[in-house]
């Protein structure tokens, strides 16, 4: 399998990541992918971007390097409620919202209760595109809920390649996602596979996570972005290349 758009990946701009936009899409261009979306930690993330960044990012060219350029964000699930941090008209204005779960962000109990509550109401999110790295067992998830309300709500779930590494804190990913991919191969919920790059040689790294898809022999076809249109179709993003 081939992946032909990595959708999640940071600049300096978020504050712990290493490269500029022209960088990463000129690795992308150079690994030779045909889309890259930049998705920048939403200000809830201690040392990111303020919000003014993102209501600007329509300066910003969509085509570099040969690139088919996405911008966007990752967004911090905040509490059980499913809210996030950045405002209902400026994720209109983005072309791609990734909402996720991260320790300085949830202001809850990890409790499995209340992480599936706040999934399920940041799933009811219009303008949500994919649920980020849904893997990490500080955070207890109820995987057959998720995968069934990601299908409900046509929301995609992110096998986050950085999580698989050794050097991950994340917590017992590669279990999580064995149960999270069986439980989408029998609803036939799609996936994406992405790298949640923080520095260009990672962009388009998705080793370790084909490496697991073969292992529990997932479906390409329930892969989205192993091509472009795809992708854009399944979102519904319009734009001219497509």
């Amino acid at each position: 399998m081939k992946i032909e758009i990595d959708t999640h990946t940071h600049t300096l701009a978020s504050g712990h990541a290493y490269n500029t936009i022209r960088e990463m899409a000129a690795m992308a261009a150079e690994k030779g992918l045909k889309g890259l979306a930049i998705t920048e930690h939403a200000p809830e993330m201690p040392g990111t971007c303020h919000i003014y960044y993102f209501q600007n990012l329509r300066i910003v060219p969509r085509r570099m390097n040969g690139i088919e350029l996405l911008l966007g964000t990752e967004l911090n699930i905040m509490n059980r409620a499913g809210e996030v941090d950045l405002p209902q008209k400026l994720l209109e204005e983005l072309d791609i919202a990734i909402a996720s779960m991260h320790t300085p962000c949830f202001h809850e109990e990890h409790s499995k209760e209340l992480v599936m509550e706040a999934y399920l109401n940041v799933m009811q999110n219009e303008y949500v595109d994919i649920i980020g790295h849904p893997d990490d067992g500080r955070f207890p998830i109820d995987y057959k809920v998720l995968v069934q309300a990601a299908k409900e709500h046509h929301k995609l779930l992110e096998v986050n390649s950085s999580s698989l590494a050794p050097t991950s804190f994340r917590q017992n990913a590669r279990e999580n996602y064995k149960e999270m991919l069986a439980f989408c191969r029998k609803y036939e919920v799609p996936v994406i596979v992405d790298s949640d790059a923080h520095v260009d040689r990672a962009v388009g790294d998705h080793a370790l996570a084909w490496e697991l898809i073969r292992e529990v022999q997932f479906p390409e076809e329930l892969v989205v972005n192993t091509d472009l249109e795809k992708y854009f179709l399944y979102i519904n993003l319009k734009r001219d290349s497509v």
